[in-house]
């Protein structure tokens, strides 16, 4: 949970998630689920801006601190393709953080099809690890150290395959959007940069030398000031 909430609490999550809100475009009193809820900053977000929320993750221990962060909201331990509500009930849907984890996404879009109401909205999306750049003097050991951090996730660039994946559920005036963040302090990212550069080594894609020599480079760029990462996270929103 301390990893969810870092996340989150990290600059530019929270610009982030005002962007996913002004794609959903909802009023006030409208009825919208947030799937891979997490700790629940979302939920919170839109339960003030008025709207009847649920919010929904398959990890009871993220419930839980959602449900601490907004005792007033409903909330359901479920899986994305298996939702606790009734078809045709909702305004939007909202899903970020999440088909990076899925072997298939449209198992989880044809269960958002469902239950949004005819008009209703849907925003999904989440970071495509392919597009994620590194500064660093020894760029193509960078783009192989990346590979290793793609190997943590079970599929890493499939928010790529989101367009076509509503298109192919039926929903219509699709839209995508890139939001962008800048990170420029090494403290931020470097609990990631080590577990990816552990990974590349545990699939024999470089040495253990190699990640050391790269660790200590991004260190130093850190300390110096030069450290640079850019991470877009795609947004797909589209009308049921």
């Amino acid at each position: 949970m301390s990893f969810l909430e870092r996340i989150e609490e990290r600059p530019g999550a929270a610009e982030l998630r005002a962007a996913s809100y002004r794609m959903l475009g909802l009023k006030r009193g409208a009825t919208c689920v947030d799937v891979a809820c997490g700790a629940g900053h979302a939920v919170a977000e839109l339960a003030k801006h008025g709207l009847k929320v649920t919010g929904i993750d398959a990890d009871p221990d993220a419930v839980e601190a959602a449900r601490e962060r907004v005792p007033g909201a409903m909330f359901h331990v479920a899986h994305s393709s298996d939702l606790p509500l009734e078809d045709g009930s909702l305004d939007g849907y909202r899903a970020l953080r999440l088909f990076h984890l899925l072997d298939d996404p449209g198992p989880t879009i044809a269960e958002a099809h469902r239950v949004l109401r005819p008009g209703g909205r849907i925003v999904v999306g989440g970071q495509d690890y392919g597009f994620v750049l590194i500064d660093s003097s020894d760029q193509d050991l960078t783009d192989v150290i990346r590979l290793g951090l793609e190997s943590r996730t079970v599929s890493p660039r499939a928010v790529r395959t989101l367009r076509d994946t509503l298109l192919d559920q039926g929903f219509r005036d699709v839209e995508v959007a890139v939001h962008t963040e800048v990170v420029t302090d090494y403290r931020e990212l470097a609990p990631q940069l080590r577990s990816a550069a552990g990974a590349a080594v545990e699939k024999a894609l470089i040495t253990k030398k190699d990640a050391d020599s790269w660790l200590a480079e991004q260190s130093r760029r850190g300390r110096r000031n030069r450290f640079l990462a850019v991470l877009p996270t795609l947004l797909v929103g589209a009308r049921r």
